[in-house]
């Protein structure tokens, strides 16, 4: 069982929509979210002049949710991550906060930050929630087991923290504690959807099939998906990811093309309709 955590959690502007100090008890590390229009103000913090990994956050047009990953060595004329951020990243659009990663005594090298650069790149990849914008794979270099455990345990509280502070970039629509809802399908014509709640919404699974027609009464927010999505479904019509949805509903209108009540088209193995399942929990 995963034991309690204190997160410690600094308004340094005074304001939750300003930049966030982050830390967790009996961690090294330290964490900074800050939106990029308050960049300026960070410019004497020596901390920002270290060596570490940051997150560029932002949206695209097209799909959705995104996120860059980089790292930032510290150098002998103090420029170290606030400088990586702003200079080579102050021509791209598409990001409006960034979330910066480094150790309370400057602890990280060259070889360290490559790794995390690797293995964050690849969590969120896994994880599939944010489209990761990085161009190739970083290369996670050479470390030796006991480092590699070391940094293994950093990146569990960066997992934890980053969560905190409004990202679950690194964290599966499908969770272990999903586990107990219950598997759920629609079916329409010759085609067949699965999907399950979860504490986020409603998650399409990948695999599912896509009715590729679309109703004349079709709601707007269901073309709207379908342009969002339209890169997750293949020339079969079959979805290639898992995808969230705000609500059963939402999810039911997606996967058929129409204007759906999800809480009586999604149905378990048995036929039962999640609406009645709904009902049967709360009794």
């Amino acid at each position: 069982m995963a034991r309690g955590k204190t997160i410690k959690l600094f308004l340094m502007d005074g304001e939750p929509g300003g930049r966030i100090k982050c830390s967790l008890a009996n961690w090294t590390g330290i964490a900074y979210k800050i939106p990029r229009t308050a960049l300026d103000r960070c410019r004497n913090m020596e901390i920002l002049r270290q060596s570490g990994v940051y997150f560029l956050f932002g949206t695209d047009n097209s799909d959705g949710p995104v996120v860059y990953i980089g790292q930032a060595g510290s150098r002998k004329n103090g420029k170290g991550l606030l400088f990586r951020v702003r200079e080579p990243h102050n021509a791209i659009d598409y990001w409006t906060e960034t979330v910066m990663f480094t150790t309370i005594n400057n602890s990280f090298g060259p070889t360290e930050i490559s790794y995390l650069e690797h293995r964050f790149c690849s969590l969120a990849s896994e994880a599939n929630r944010y489209s990761v914008k990085n161009g190739n794979d970083p290369n996670p270099g050479n470390i030796t087991e006991e480092t590699e455990s070391e940094l293994e345990e950093f990146i569990d509280y960066a997992k934890i923290v980053m969560g905190t502070l409004g990202h679950k970039i690194f964290d599966p629509y499908i969770t272990p504690d999903t586990q107990s809802e219950p598997l759920l399908y629609m079916e329409y014509g010759q085609g067949k959807a699965a999907g399950k709640r979860t504490g986020d919404g409603f998650v399409v699974l990948r695999d599912s099939v896509i009715n590729p027609a679309v109703t004349a009464s079709c709601p707007e927010s269901v073309h709207r998906a379908r342009a969002k999505y339209a890169g997750r479904i293949n020339a079969e019509h079959v979805l290639t990811a898992d995808t969230l949805f705000a609500s059963p509903s939402a999810a039911a209108g997606f996967v058929g093309g129409a204007s759906l009540n999800g809480n009586a088209r999604w149905k378990d193995e048995n036929g039962v309709s999640l609406k009645t399942l709904e009902r049967a929990r709360q009794e």
